[in-house]
């Protein structure tokens, strides 16, 4: 073995664990391996820097603030109010009419605020008609994965693996190429959560009353939830030793974390972790000061605060997104017809949409960076230098040749199901965008040592990257739901397998129809 490979599989080896033990950040970790790659010699500083410079990264970061200004709005929430029925009604009918339209909105927006909208909402109508709101917050989690996978811009992985390609030398997809297998997978997905959920989830759990919190004095404190982001000050701290109080003015009383509640006076030992979702009695004060907060990746009250922007911003801010996905959409079907180097495609319209919301203060400019999750953008950074460097190093042609010695027989089609499982396994043990970037290489080189055309494993990698449906950690959506919702792991994978599998039937079926090798 040549020592450039050796030296590449003792990094990836290190990368990995270091990953799937969720010690330190993803972008910290892929960042730190790429920096290694550069001492070995394996990146020049061109290659270890160029990340940072792909028009998919830099989308990206303009789709965050575009979901920003599109959930500061109110009008998602106007949207299910309407959806969500008046009177009593079962699970099923409440699924059906709330997650077609959950997995439209995340096939235009960043899956993230989706959840954060709607989960409370969800939750509190739940409660009010005497529904387990355990029934409702899985599905809604798994909703908008599944609609994210029938556009390009419907999850940073589909961008991350579409800078791949043009970094390649191929051409990019278009804003709705993904969806011709990803409407496939998500009508059946969402058919198989309408109809079997209801009996795979756990019935709810009895809330904390507020006699058992403890004695807090004040007839205007309030039960508040929210679910702590990487960035809360306190992550890896005791609960004793920091001061919730003194920091927020509010008072944890509880904290639900893999299924399991820990209460106020059983919190001595408990360190403070990323995901948790807190039980907080707080004031009103509290969701005007933090609610905006990058501690938290989620705030939700008792009560449902009617958002302050003027009318005429809310219907400007859903313009700007049509106006942003047709956009982007006719400049794809007219790339060949475009003289000289500039295209409006999707960067270009994303660029305009996020300026102008910011001019016409549809998201607060002065705060734009808040909004920007800078971990996810430093680990596609590092991942797109990763991937060149796994080619620099040989290691991807090694991975590639023996793969294909081992599946000779069977032609492309079983490698195609090799390339479905290994990404879908990484994505569940550590992240999509880290996962995408890692198998990219490999199944570039068996195309390339195969002689058949890359883009069905390509498109393969952009499906299985987002099919985090069996753990709570792939996907920050699912951690989201798993604090409010109070799952057990064993929730995400009794319900979450069989949609892998699913997804993995309809992708090897498909994707050779629409891509042939």
């Amino acid at each position: 073995m040549a020592h450039p490979i050796a030296f590449a599989i003792l990094v990836l080896v290190g990368i990995i664990a270091t990953l799937v033990r969720d010690r330190l950040r993803p972008g910290l970790v892929m960042a730190s391996g790429a920096v290694v790659f550069y001492c070995g010699g394996l990146l020049s500083t061109k290659e270890l820097l160029e990340g940072f410079a792909n028009k998919g990264l830099m989308t990206v970061a303009l789709l965050f603030l575009i979901s920003e200004g599109v959930r500061r709005s109110g009008l998602l929430e106007k949207f299910v109010g309407h959806i969500l029925p008046k009177r009593h009604t079962s699970v099923k009918r409440t699924q059906l009419l709330s997650l077609p339209f959950v997995a439209f909105i995340s096939a235009f927006l960043n899956n993230t605020p989706v959840v954060v909208i709607f989960a409370p909402m969800l939750k509190r109508w739940a409660e009010q008609k005497h529904l387990s709101a355990t029934k409702f917050l899985i599905p809604l989690s798994y909703a908008t994965i599944l609609g994210g996978m029938c556009t390009l811009i419907g999850t940073s992985t589909n961008l991350v693996v579409d800078g791949l390609v043009t970094e390649a030398g191929f051409p990019g997809f278009s804003m709705f190429e993904i969806g011709k297998v990803g409407i496939f997978i998500a009508f059946f997905g969402l058919l198989y959560l309408i109809l079997f959920s209801d009996r795979l989830l756990p019935e709810a759990r009895e809330p904390i009353n507020l006699a058992d919190a403890g004695n807090f004095k004040g007839k205007d404190l309030q039960r508040i939830e929210v679910v702590l982001s990487a960035r809360f000050p306190a992550i890896g701290r005791s609960v004793f030793d920091f001061d919730f109080k003194k920091k927020y003015g509010a008072f944890p009383i509880e904290i639900s974390r893999g299924g399991k509640t820990i209460l106020m006076r059983d919190m001595r030992k408990l360190n403070y972790r990323e995901g948790d979702t807190v039980v907080l009695m707080a004031d009103r004060n509290f969701m005007e000061n933090w609610g905006d907060s990058s501690f938290f990746l989620m705030v939700s009250g008792e009560q449902e605060t009617e958002p302050k922007m003027a009318r005429w911003k809310r219907w400007t801010a859903l313009g700007l997104l049509i106006t942003m996905i047709i956009g982007a959409t006719l400049g794809e079907m007219n790339k060949g017809e475009a003289g000289g180097s500039f295209r409006p495609d999707m960067f270009f319209f994303a660029a305009v949409v996020a300026c102008l919301m910011a001019w016409l203060h549809i998201y607060p400019p002065r705060k734009y960076t808040k909004f920007i999750s800078w971990d996810i953008l430093i680990t596609i950074a590092g991942a797109f230098a990763i991937s060149k460097a796994m080619l620099n190093s040989g290691l991807a042609g090694a991975i590639a040749q023996f793969a294909i010695g081992l599946t000779d027989r069977f032609g492309p089609l079983i490698l195609l199901a090799v390339i479905f499982i290994i990404t879908d396994l990484f994505t569940e043990l550590m992240t999509n965008n880290a996962a995408a970037a890692l198998i990219f290489p490999i199944s570039l080189s068996i195309a390339e040592k195969m002689g058949v055309s890359p883009t069905p494993f390509f498109i393969t990698i952009c499906i299985a990257a987002s099919t985090s449906f069996a753990t709570p950690i792939g996907y920050q959506t699912n951690l989201i739901v798993q604090g409010l919702g109070g799952y057990r792991f064993a929730d995400f994978t009794r319900v979450g397998l069989p949609l892998n599998i699913l997804a993995l039937v309809i992708t090897i079926l498909l994707v050779p129809i629409f891509w042939p090798f």
